[in-house]
């Protein structure tokens, strides 16, 4: 293949230029497998191949759904060099939430772990696009064994105006936006990373938060993969295997969401392990209580914490607050990164004065340039030359930002955002419930869990775990209400509008 001009601006070129500095440099260790920066682009190159082999053209969506492995990496820089666009999945969708995202993608391939594949199969029917289903790892003809397979040079066919992914992100509806990300924009993501977050080559960083989440791939691998780290990858974020790895393999650097955070600092396991090599610790995707943090803060006095703040339109980070700025204002989410500049407005679009609350704006070259075959939402997100978060926050005089809350009606359960009206409709679907109101609540272990509020049918009986049952059946498990109330009548304003803050506030 030809290559183009801007090649060189493609998520992929960004490994190939660390292969060329440091070829024999360890780039990836996933369980008892491990990758130079040269053996690992001749992966990516080796993998690229066999997509395009299967017949996948340039600007083909390929869908990934599976959990974290060296595979799921290659997966994604393969289609990031084969010029074809890559869909992340949450492992955790299934049914009809997984049959959305695939064919709304109009994905042509399917990159699935064989332990989720069961999954697949159960939807195959409906996936009328899809022609190939391609298993990662673990069995014959997996991209992981194509990958390994001694190949030729494979030029780029991807451009830097290319999209490289479809970042699905939940909003206010039952259905998700795929923010489309081109490989220019995340570029522009990775030097704002590297640059806030202060990484180098030598912080033997530690991943086990998703890479099907924008922060795992973009704030993380991608940008440490770019100055030549040695990244160490985990399939999930299992504490006591996390703190083992951190002492085990000296791990420098970690970053995990505040609802790994909250139990690790309250684990047996961290009186007993050594983890002196740990001296960058970041935190984000959700709120971390400033408690928990000062508690970690004066344990690992000698650790420092960065508080990474965004969301996937913009690749996802937009602000930090280093480590220099926890003491005077641990509760607030930092500045805007290098490429980031944010403008905070109110209900007219007017700039707030410091300190009163009002929307966060973006200006950015991260930023997607809209949402796929979504026209609608893209114009609404997109006005005046800013996009609309849809944050509420406040900037003080020295311009550090500090969440105040939502604007939408999405719920930050364990860092993932969850639309309440998906698991409203799960639960109208039960014959007992007459209305129900789905709202975040202050958890000590999921920072916000989800909480049904539910008035039932006159005649009718219901129970808690019944309801409970009810929905697990329906949406993912991650989405099913950890609590329940009962209640006469929800409370409603005199249009009839539901008062949502008011249920928050009981």
């Amino acid at each position: 293949m030809a290559s183009r001009p801007s090649s060189a601006n493609t998520i992929d070129g960004i490994l190939r230029r660390s292969a060329a500095r440091h070829p024999d440099r360890t780039a990836l260790v996933f369980d008892d497998r491990s990758f130079t920066y040269r053996q690992l682009d001749d992966a990516v190159s080796a993998a690229a191949a066999g997509l395009v082999a299967r017949g996948l053209q340039q600007g083909d969506r390929v869908a990934a759904y599976g959990t974290n492995s060296d595979a799921y990496v290659i997966g994604f820089l393969a289609c990031c060099r084969a010029g074809l666009v890559h869909v992340p999945i949450n492992y955790a969708l299934r049914g009809e939430e997984l049959r959305y995202l695939v064919v709304q993608s109009g994905a042509r391939a399917v990159l699935v772990d064989p332990a989720l594949s069961e999954r697949i199969d159960e939807i195959r029917g409906d996936l009328a696009e899809v022609e190939e289903i391609v298993p990662l790892r673990d069995a014959d003809d997996s991209l992981l064994q194509t990958a390994t397979r001694p190949a030729g040079q494979f030029t780029s066919a991807a451009d830097g105006d290319d999209l490289a992914q479809l970042l699905y992100t939940s909003g206010t509806t039952s259905k998700p936006k795929g923010a489309m990300m081109s490989h220019a924009a995340l570029i522009s993501e990775y030097v704002s990373s590297v640059i806030a977050l202060d990484f180098t080559a030598d912080d033997n960083p530690l991943i086990a938060m998703p890479l099907y989440h924008s922060a795992g791939m973009h704030v993380f691998m991608l940008p440490y993969l770019s100055v030549g780290a040695t990244v160490r990858l985990m399939a999930t974020p299992d504490i006591p295997e996390i703190l083992r790895r951190v002492e085990a393999d000296r791990i420098g650097s970690l970053f995990l969401a505040p609802t790994v955070w909250v139990p690790l600092a309250g684990h047996p396991d961290l009186a007993t392990r050594d983890l002196s090599s740990l001296r960058k610790a970041q935190y984000g995707a959700s709120i971390m209580p400033v408690t928990v943090l000062n508690r970690l803060r004066e344990q690992f006095p000698g650790m420092q914490f960065y508080n990474c703040f965004g969301q996937s339109e913009i690749g996802p980070l937009a602000t930090v607050l280093r480590p220099e700025e926890h003491e005077d204002r641990p509760s607030s989410c930092g500045r805007p990164v290098f490429f980031v500049e944010t403008r905070v407005v109110d209900s007219d679009g007017n700039d707030v004065e410091p300190g009163v609350p009002g929307e966060i704006l973006y200006r950015s070259p991260q930023l997607c340039r809209g949402y796929w075959e979504n026209p609608a939402a893209t114009e609404d997100a997109f006005r005046d030359g800013w996009f609309h978060s849809g944050d509420l926050v406040t900037r003080d005089a020295e311009g550090f930002i500090t969440v105040v809350d939502r604007i939408k009606d999405v719920i930050n359960t364990g860092g993932i955002l969850v639309a309440s009206r998906e698991v409203e409709d799960a639960i109208y679907t039960h014959e007992a419930v007459s209305e129900v109101a789905v709202i975040g609540e202050p958890d000590a272990k999921w920072i916000e869990a989800i909480t049904a509020v539910v008035v039932v049918r006159d005649g009718r009986s219901v129970t808690e775990q019944e309801l409970i049952e009810h929905v697990r059946t329906r949406i993912a498990p991650f989405k099913v209400p950890k609590k329940v109330r009962f209640v006469d009548e929800l409370p409603r304003n005199q249009s009839g509008k539901l008062l949502k803050r008011e249920l928050r506030s009981r």
